[in-house]
């Protein structure tokens, strides 16, 4: 510690004045100055490296166990204690999360339907379980409202809308979405809040029209669609509340990137494996 005192105060005082002040001989510092660091060290700064790089990539939101799994997909055999580690020291951290709140509009007298998916999240095949629910985001020009519909089996984002107004037709147009990507066949299985949106005509007559039987959380229990909430709660974590949108133009491209480029396609997922919705649907769940 003496030795690295001496080496970072070079400039303001002279070598033999700091040795002299702090007990120790000139030729020590400059032996220890010129030692070759162990080779555990110089593996260290090259993974803190290579650490720093997939944090980066990350959009600086994965914490050890998905920087751990981002090196080992690029051939590193590395232990997530020691990246776990080697990030506290150098202080690099996921993005943390703040508080937000819901958009369920409950207070209606449409007909609802019965949790029939019963949080049975894990799902053993493509469209076959379906997601949605509504969030928002907060831009100087106002709301900008986002719905979503997720496929339970790999966790992607399969439809989405956005708009000024909180909707609907905001629903509709992401499940329409999900419906032109994916046709899938009759006895699909949809979820949702028991919100307005949802239980809404034009919603119910669509997943009519296509067989899709309906499934709606129970009363105040948002844990009943914990997949979606999830969902929201990464978008804000790692995109919305490090963003300060002047338009809803702006807060929209931000969005589509994010869910189409990064967290479709790129972003690891711990429940596949820590692979992304894309790898995860080519190449199969883990045995």
């Amino acid at each position: 510690m003496k030795f690295r005192a001496i080496r970072d105060s070079i400039g303001r005082f002279t070598v033999s004045l700091m040795c002299a002040a702090l007990g120790v001989s000139t030729s020590g510092y400059y032996a220890w100055r010129d030692r070759r660091p162990s080779p555990r060290t110089q593996a260290n700064v090259r993974l803190l490296n290579q650490i720093r790089e997939a944090h980066q990539r990350s959009r600086c939101t994965y914490g050890s166990p998905r920087i751990t799994h981002e090196l080992r997909a690029q051939g590193h055999r590395v232990g997530e204690n020691r990246v776990a580690e080697l990030m506290r020291t150098a202080q690099i951290r996921a993005r943390s999360a703040r508080k937000w709140k819901a958009t369920t509009q409950s207070a209606h007298r449409l007909p609802v339907a019965e949790n029939t998916l019963g949080r049975a999240f894990s799902v053993a095949q493509p469209n076959r379980v379906w997601a949605g629910d509504i969030s928002y985001v907060w831009t100087a020009q106002g709301w900008l409202y986002l719905a979503v519909v997720l496929d339970l089996y790999s966790r992607a984002v399969i439809g989405w809308a956005m708009g000024e107004r909180l909707t609907a037709e905001l629903a509709t147009q992401a499940l329409t979405m999900a419906l032109w990507r994916r046709k899938p066949h009759r006895g699909l299985l949809h979820h949702s809040d028991r919100g307005i949106q949802y239980a809404a005509g034009d919603y119910q007559r669509l997943l009519a029209t296509h067989g899709i039987d309906c499934s709606m959380s129970r009363k105040g229990n948002c844990w009943d669609n914990a997949v979606v909430e999830s969902f929201f709660h990464t978008l804000k974590v790692e995109l919305v509340h490090h963003r300060r949108y002047l338009t809803r133009d702006e807060a929209r491209q931000d969005i589509f990137e994010w869910i189409e480029v990064f967290y479709n396609r790129q972003r690891r997922h711990s429940t596949l494996g820590y692979r992304s919705p894309a790898e995860f649907e080519a190449t199969g769940k883990v045995a």
